[in-house]
């Protein structure tokens, strides 16, 4: 039994691992070498292989790659539309949707398509392609093709497969022309994407190919009450963007009064904006809130030697560099060997038909005889030939018609003559330095097809949006001190004895509580409290507090200054040491305040009251203990001046605090007091 389930156990992992290996290297994951999806290379075969010039239906195309193609034509056609789409390879004509809009494409029946002249000139090439059997066996397809521009990096590629995806991002073909060309010649470079959709970029997260892009639209203010938005990020459309924005209007994180698509060639998302709110303020908000501003994280996963690796651009661009060399290479000795074949049989032609050496057969009654006749009689001329003269070439000079020996032209023979040494001279030249003629290869496809394709996005940096700063104010947070709830669901019962201030969701609120507690917390719907808030409001910048707090085991009153502590969000600090009498006797925040304290009439002080201004101490650490403000018994503590008050003026009886038994008459406490 258990040597069943072993079995079956490794059968499992076998028909895994098979289905990993299938999925990674023949679905989801492009190849180094030409950049292409097994779907899209096969389609691109196919088109190159009913090319005739004129467009072809969608449909017959689907129809002729799934010869090649083991799966559906649902993801034929659908891979057809998004490599037409990108602009390169594929002319169109007719309905293939809007990269824009999201608009779908028409049926494969209604539209057409071919090879681009581009595709034409640097995909394909019969002699450096290796071709093996197609699934059934019927066919011959390409292992990968002889790609001569780094279309991985032109055209990007998405794929999720088992364990790994990829995103590659697009870039742009006349920086990656020159990027090759830097390369040659042994000097940096830097290439960054480049989206279809255009919009801005910010890249300083991104890293040769990995990493991450911020893209945002570009929005343009018409005037203050308007703005539109004429170009968008890579990966949404106008339909998903105004959904993002009516999302983040329905929610009060912005205010608009309508939003109007006028897209067609161009992106036109008009916006307009009600009383009250501007534009300046609603673009930020819009990068905040919707999908005007998105983040792209990249990861460069390809196939490279049967194996899935993750790279580099540089290591790309090296890569596709190395092998143009090659590939150029291949083709100067493949034009070398056919010119040279070319020149020898003209030479023989030449030879054989102004020597008259085809009369020497007319009385031969063999062929064998004949054959051997032509090869004696060109021995005279070996010196003259390119090689030894071979049974091939003895046949060709056979199969010559009498016409074409009658009508020959010796000038114009001479003069074909001179050019196919000439063309191999050239070829000579461009093999003896490889590198300069690669070059000059690349510079010639930028002066042809690069003026087609300029750069679309703008590069730029842009400053984060804090969603804090920018979201409107449409919470009212509310404190009902007597049921002890907090939170903006609450509705106050007194506005002048409860708290309440307007904030929004991305706010943090700092809470003070009597007993010296302080904590930072996001904004609740509804929490409860209790009744011993002291301070609460949100959270801002750098302020300066001041308190005066009752130590209870000395029953002594301290005064401190500190600036905005720092916070884990929802844990609890301490201003000062907890013990049940120590309380908060007056709390404000700001400079140029003042206190007025009183303590327990005593018959042996000249005063009961004191004047304390703040801006006297230094600003310490929220847990410091601060400076004793008398030796003696604090009965109250209220402020004397109007500025900068935080809630109505401290009037609190200290609880367990008994007056001297030398009590003074009311007339001696008003001096006092006075």
């Amino acid at each position: 039994m258990n040597r069943q389930i072993g079995k079956l156990h490794r059968l499992f992992d076998s028909n895994f691992l098979e289905y990993t290996s299938y999925v990674i290297k023949e679905r989801a994951i492009p190849a180094i070498e030409d950049g292409l999806k097994p779907v899209q290379r096969r389609l691109l075969q196919t088109l190159f292989n009913i090319e005739d010039g004129r467009f072809h239906k969608v449909a017959n195309v689907v129809g002729e790659t799934m010869k090649l193609h083991p799966h559906g034509d649902a993801s034929i056609f659908s891979a057809l539309v998004n490599l037409a789409n990108k602009g390169y390879l594929i002319d169109r004509q007719g309905n293939f949707g809007n990269i824009y809009t999201g608009d779908q494409a028409s049926a494969a029946r209604y539209i057409e398509c071919r090879l681009s002249p581009l595709a034409k000139e640097v995909m394909f090439n019969k002699d450096l392609t290796e071709f093996v059997e197609s699934y059934d066996g019927r066919m011959l397809e390409p292992v990968t093709l002889p790609a001569k521009i780094p279309l991985l990096l032109l055209q990007g590629a998405d794929g999720i497969a088992v364990g790994m995806a990829t995103r590659i991002l697009p870039h742009n073909f006349q920086e990656l022309l020159k990027a090759q060309i830097a390369t040659l010649k042994n000097e940096g470079f830097e290439l960054y994407p480049d989206f279809q959709q255009k919009g801005l970029i910010d890249v300083s997260d991104y890293s040769n190919g990995n990493g991450r892009v911020r893209c945002r639209a570009r929005i343009v203010e018409t005037n203050e009450k308007t703005i539109t938005i004429t170009e968008i990020p890579y990966g949404t459309t106008t339909t998903s963007l105004i959904e993002s924005i009516e999302k983040a209007a329905k929610s009060g994180k912005i205010k608009i009064l309508s939003i109007s698509d006028y897209t067609a060639e161009d992106v036109e998302i008009e916006i307009k904006l009600p009383r009250g709110i501007y534009a300046d303020d609603t673009i930020k908000a819009l990068y905040a809130f919707s999908d005007c501003e998105t983040s792209l994280n990249a990861s460069l996963t390809l196939i490279k030697g049967d194996f899935p690796r993750v790279c580099t651009v540089e290591e790309v661009i090296a890569f596709n560099t190395e092998k143009l060399v090659g590939d150029l290479t291949r083709e100067l000795e493949i034009e070398l060997a056919r010119l040279t074949e070319k020149l020898q049989t003209r030479l023989l032609e030449q030879i054989f038909i102004e020597e008259r050496l085809y009369k020497q057969i007319e009385e031969k009654t063999s062929y064998e005889a004949v054959v051997a006749t032509v090869k004696s009689s060109l021995e005279p001329f070996a010196g003259e030939l390119l090689r030894p003269v071979s049974r091939e070439d003895l046949e060709h000079l056979l199969e010559i018609r009498i016409k074409r020996i009658s009508r020959h032209d010796i000038d114009r023979h001479a003069r074909e003559i001179k050019e196919i040494k000439k063309s191999i001279k050239e070829t000579e030249n461009h093999l003896t330095d490889v590198v300069g003629y690669t070059i000059s290869y690349l510079e010639k496809l930028f002066e042809k097809y690069g003026d087609a394709f300029p750069r679309q996005t703008e590069i730029t940096r842009f400053s984060e949006v804090e969603a804090r700063k920018v979201a409107l104010s449409n919470l009212t947070v509310g404190y009902h001190r007597a049921s002890g709830f907090f939170g903006h669901l609450i509705k106050p019962v007194d506005e002048q004895a409860d708290c309440s201030f307007a904030c929004s969701e991305y706010d943090r609120i700092l809470m003070i509580f009597k007993n010296g507690v302080y904590k930072v917390i996001p904004v609740p719907d509804k929490l409860f409290i209790g009744e011993d808030l002291e301070y609460a409001a949100v959270l801002e910048g750098e302020t300066i507090f001041n308190v005066i707090y009752r130590e209870g085991s000395e029953s002594q009153a301290y005064v401190k200054r500190f600036t905005t502590p720092k916070f884990i969000l929802d844990k609890e600090y301490r201003l000062f040491p907890e013990h049940p009498r120590s309380r908060i006797l007056l709390l404000t925040k700001g400079e140029g305040q003042h206190a007025r304290v009183s303590f327990v009439p005593s018959r042996r002080a000249k005063s009961n009251v004191a004047e304390i201004s703040f801006d006297d101490f230094l600003i310490k650490n929220p847990t410091a203990i601060g400076k004793r403000v008398s030796p003696r018994v604090v009965r109250r503590v209220v402020e004397s001046t109007e500025r900068t008050v935080i809630k109505e003026p401290h009037n609190l009886e200290l609880p367990g605090i008994t007056e001297s038994t030398d009590t003074p008459s009311p007339e001696k406490e008003k001096k006092d007091t006075e």
